[in-house]
């Protein structure tokens, strides 16, 4: 008898139980004046906010170290409920569900030796999860990175964070085509 793979399934909206964790969005230590704002909204194929989608974010330090710092998931010794970050150490990773609105924030610090945030993304009707990047401005040159300059144009401005003030980037997650809007690239990893 031989056996065929068991099919996919969708990977949400099941989070609330254990994935969600307490200061998932707070990558950066507490006050450190390096932190920087990426904020957005995820959008699914018709144009409307995906209100339950959920987000991981990884990257290295500012100073392009990829060891990060345990503690992410941090417990009450007392009632074992999670109290997430110490708030002191920079862990290079982050984890943030949508809101009603599919809006979603993570303060963080610029990453080193890389100029991108790495981001995968969990929602309702997917099969799979998906791989992108949030390019900031500041550190990517478009001409000279090599999957931006890869791409045409309108794909590549996909990819691209949007500074709105000091610090704080824009970076819309477009799951499909909506008909006015290009899909985000996504990337496939083997």
């Amino acid at each position: 008898m031989t056996r065929q793979p068991t099919p996919s399934q969708t990977v949400g909206p099941f989070y609330g139980y254990a994935l969600p964790f307490a200061k998932g969005e707070d990558m950066a230590p507490t006050g450190h004046p390096g932190t920087v704002t990426v904020h957005g909204r995820v959008f699914d194929g018709a144009g409307s906010p995906v209100p339950d989608a959920m987000l991981e974010f990884w990257q290295p330090a500012a100073d392009g170290s990829r060891a990060g710092a345990p503690g992410s998931l941090r417990r009450d010794q007392v009632t074992g409920a999670v109290i997430g970050r110490t708030g002191v150490d920079f862990t290079g990773f982050g984890r943030v569900a949508t809101d009603a609105d599919g809006h979603y924030a993570v303060r963080t610090l610029p990453p080193g030796g890389v100029p991108y945030i790495s981001v995968c993304v969990f929602a309702r009707g997917l099969l799979h999860h998906l791989f992108t990047r949030v390019y900031l401005p500041d550190l990517a040159d478009p001409a000279t990175e090599p999957l931006l300059a890869s791409l045409p144009p309108e794909r590549r401005a996909t990819l691209l964070a949007v500074a709105e003030s000091e610090k704080v980037y824009g970076f819309d997650i477009r799951l499909q085509h909506d008909g006015v809007h290009e899909e985000t690239v996504f990337l496939a990893f083997d």
